[in-house]
């Protein structure tokens, strides 16, 4: 195969990809548009004559839709990961939460949200939760000892990881849109006039998982231990554990039990962005003191926090937007399609 076969090129930029676990033919990915497709390598590469779609043979449903907008929303999807056995895909999405589908349905089942605390108690709105906005994050798929992936982990802007377990699939219920609370509720849908599908949240984390001064990004899951490494813009790893022993480690401390505040901008706070910035940067073969390169990193990232950070995905990720012209319209097929009143009487027969 000539490296041209072995090409597979596309109208925007790949963000993630990955081999089914399984079938050796079958790989998935996304790009920067928030599209995420299944694809056939024998559909995908070889000579021209061969190929069919690029390799298409699934795309799934990753448009947004919200009562309160006259347009959908495609937030851009940053990574994709299977479980190990290739029956569950979840997608992360910029400015949106982490999405798991079923392989064989292009519609979600579930968002993975941190709208409660691991006890249940729900988060104050003055509180940080799990947000996704300002870096390049990946999610990993585990379930340590046992014979599925029923847990899925996530990095944060809230400075912590997130680890949710995931029901069975079959176990997921579907919720009916037209019965669900207007101005907030958000659908998946294909586009703009078809049908809305609003996945089961799962909005209680298993465990979250402190540690870190700033973003987390990454977080791995070990296949056969309790452990969980987390990762993101400092300089260290850190290693979870629910005991402080285990085959592997020894000894490990405790986590702080609470993360850090992302404090206003102040003058010190300013200076030290700018020199992160602005300032000189050392080569591999200079020495910098730890602490002060950790800090202007931390703090350059606490100002990208502060002004791009629990952004609407539908103000920053707009997608079929209307024109004026037929905004009375489409104010009246609104009306027509999501009327709930004959719903809400044949629920009284």
């Amino acid at each position: 195969m000539s490296a041209a076969q072995g090409t597979l090129q596309h109208t925007a930029e790949f963000t993630g990809v990955q081999h089914h676990p399984l079938m050796e033919h079958v790989f998935a990915t996304c790009d920067v548009l928030g599209q995420v497709c299944l694809r056939d390598t024998r559909m995908a590469f070889g000579p021209l004559s061969g190929r069919s779609n690029g390799g298409i043979v699934r795309v799934y449903n990753t448009k947004l839709s919200r009562k309160s907008a006259r347009y959908l929303s495609n937030p851009e999807s940053s990574s994709l990961t299977f479980d190990r056995d290739g029956s569950k895909l979840a997608v992360t999405f910029l400015h949106y939460f982490p999405t798991i589908y079923a392989l064989s349905d292009p519609h979600p089942l579930a968002i993975c949200t941190g709208r409660n605390a691991p006890d249940r108690t729900p988060i104050p709105p003055s509180q940080r939760t799990y947000t996704n906005s300002c870096t390049m994050k990946s999610g990993a798929f585990g379930g340590p000892g046992m014979d599925e992936d029923d847990m899925y982990g996530a990095g944060s802007d809230d400075f912590r990881a997130y680890v949710w377990k995931i029901p069975p699939l079959i176990k997921l219920p579907s919720n009916d849109w037209y019965t669900r609370e207007w101005p907030d509720t958000v659908a998946f849908a294909e586009g703009k006039w078809e049908n809305r599908y609003v996945p089961f949240e799962i909005s209680t984390p298993l465990a979250r998982l402190n540690g870190h001064k700033s973003i987390v990004n990454s977080v791995a899951i070990h296949p056969s231990l309790l452990h969980i490494v987390t990762s993101g813009v400092e300089r260290q790893i850190v290693l979870h554990s629910p005991t402080p022993s285990s085959p592997a480690v020894q000894n490990l401390q405790p986590t702080p039990p609470t993360v850090r505040t992302l404090q206003p901008q102040d003058l010190a706070a300013q200076r030290t962005f700018l020199r992160a910035l602005f300032g000189p940067h050392p080569t591999l073969h200079e020495e910098i003191e730890d602490d002060e390169g950790e800090d202007e990193t931390i703090s350059l990232f606490d100002h990208i926090l502060r002004e791009e950070g629990e952004a609407d995905v539908f103000t920053v990720r707009r997608w079929g937007e209307d024109s004026e012209e037929d905004s009375e319209d489409e104010d009246e097929m609104m009306i027509d399609i999501f009327d709930t009143s004959l719903s809400s009487s044949d629920s009284s027969l």
